[in-house]
């Protein structure tokens, strides 16, 4: 038998370090108040930026989807796979993006690893923020493209860099890629876009962006990050997910015709991985239909964000960076990030622990997650709890 006693020993160290992953398990519908564990608390954590998770007019479409289409589709999209529900939310989202055509995955993650390595391969070069998320980095990885990192935001660090390739290029032509998240998911803060699409135009350079936390949170009507910046026809490939804002579960690329075409014969995901599920692609298609006809849960999104912030920074606590509802509180300790978790969740407030590798060491943080379903009285319920519980263990004074 294959010696595996190294595993329990990795396991242990995990835990002595304070980096073992506890997963809770959730026992009702996502919203701002869950059961986790057997017991109900305010939901800080999740990605349900505009509560549609639990959404009654969700819920209906999906039922009725099933109704005449079934479940599962039981195939790839390339043999037997693409439903009309499938092609009209494709053409839905071409149209809330405002881009010339959009491709849909099973999730953000293999929209990623579909996308990346069906643009760039061998000998050739991908520019990537060094914070960008793992499914960037693993995508970059399977594309065999040598990756050029470049520090966090610094478009002077990410110039250089190009500059420094471009003058080899004539010698040795390949394509370039450049590829950074939107909104930065453990961070909250925006990546410079507008600057670094001038530098992908300079350069000739195919420009990608991963805007999986932008989506119903930046531009209007929560279009996302392109639209936040008015760049539409000037980012070639837009990456993003339905699991968030759109409260379902799927991935989408938007872009460029000729881009989305070639993703439809080349990426993996989509020709070797069975279709988005029927209820999914349903409630996924609602969700774009809510967003289209109305900005007020984006707008209830920015109140909740703009208050929780001001108010955790009035307590003395550091929020980062952030720019938008993704709220780190920097705590630094994986240890100490811990056990902060454990006594909000005492105090019936869950908003879980980020550490390594998740984050770099010694930056552990509770990451709270702003969402319109949040009521003025939760967020001042856990307003409460952060003071109380940031005193107990001396975060704050």
């Amino acid at each position: 038998m294959t010696e595996i006693t190294w595993i329990r020993k990795e396991l242990e160290n995990l835990q002595k370090q304070g980096l073992l992953i506890n997963i809770r398990t959730i026992d009702s519908p996502m919203g701002e108040k869950i059961k986790v564990d057997g017991k109900w608390v305010y939901n800080f954590c999740s990605n349900n930026y505009l509560g549609l998770a639990n959404n009654p007019e969700l819920k209906k479409a999906s039922i009725k989807a099933i109704g005449r289409y079934g479940i599962g589709p039981t195939a790839v999209r390339t043999i037997a796979g693409t439903t009309k529900l499938h092609l009209e939310l494709e053409n839905k989202l071409a149209k809330f993006k405002k881009a010339e055509s959009v491709i849909t995955f099973q999730s953000g993650f293999n929209a990623n690893i579909a996308t990346i390595p069906a643009l760039v391969g061998e000998n050739d070069k991908i520019f990537s923020d060094e914070l960008n998320h793992a499914s960037v980095i693993d995508a970059c990885r399977l594309s065999k493209a040598e990756v050029i990192r470049y520090k966090h935001l610094d478009i002077k660090d990410l110039k250089q860099k190009i500059n420094k390739l471009h003058s080899t290029l004539k010698a040795n032509p390949c394509k370039v890629l450049i590829v950074t998240d939107g909104v930065f998911s453990m961070d909250g803060d925006i990546a410079p876009l507008p600057e670094i699409c001038r530098l992908a135009q300079k350069y000739n350079a195919i420009l990608m962006v991963d805007d999986a936390h932008g989506e119903g949170v930046l531009g209007k009507n929560g279009r996302g990050i392109v639209d936040y910046f008015n760049l539409h026809g000037k980012v070639d490939i837009e990456v993003g997910t339905l699991s968030k804002a759109f409260g379902v579960v799927g991935g989408l690329a938007a872009g460029k015709k000729d881009i989305i075409d070639w993703l439809r014969q080349r990426a993996r995901p989509f020709l070797f991985s069975s279709a988005m599920t029927i209820p999914d692609v349903a409630a996924c298609l609602e969700a774009v239909k809510i967003l289209q006809k109305s900005n007020g849960l984006v707008k209830k999104l920015w109140e909740n964000t703009i208050y929780f912030k001001n108010e955790m920074k009035n307590l003395g606590f550091d929020t980062g960076n952030s720019q938008t509802p993704i709220v780190p509180i920097m705590l630094g300790e994986a240890m100490l990030a811990k056990e902060f978790s454990k006594e909000l969740f005492n105090n019936y407030v869950f908003a879980m622990a980020i550490g390594y590798p998740t984050v770099p060491l010694g930056k552990a943080r509770i990451r709270v997650m702003m969402s319109a379903s949040h009521s003025r009285k939760s967020l001042d319920f856990a307003l409460d709890a952060f003071s109380r519980v940031g005193r107990k263990l001396k975060v704050i004074s």
